[in-house]
């Protein structure tokens, strides 16, 4: 597996961007230089994400999402950016 998450990722199983195996790896999104951990969907080359508005759902109960526009940085949570090592190495270490 390549060490790069993907430009377009989501969190809806409905979607045509949700990828299961890449989801069990943990993708982080660093939005506008922040780290965030509400992001329903992200697109890198069209810098935007999707976040929860709340509690409200839609009339299908999914919950409805707004688009922020900015800077959008995907990291793999298991890989460390200075060697490689997964989290779990370098905490045992």
């Amino acid at each position: 597996m390549t060490d790069t998450p993907p430009d377009r990722l989501s969190l809806n199983p409905r979607s045509p961007h949700f990828d299961e195996p890449t989801l069990r790896r943990g993708v982080g999104i660093r939005f506008k230089g922040r780290e965030r951990t509400d992001v329903e969907e992200y697109s890198v080359s069209e810098a935007w994400i999707r976040v929860a508005a709340g509690k409200s759902l839609d009339r299908y109960g999914q919950p409805m999402t707004i688009t922020l526009k900015g800077e959008v940085e995907p990291f793999f949570q298991d890989v460390q950016a200075d060697g490689g090592e997964t989290a779990a190495e370098g905490e045992a270490q």
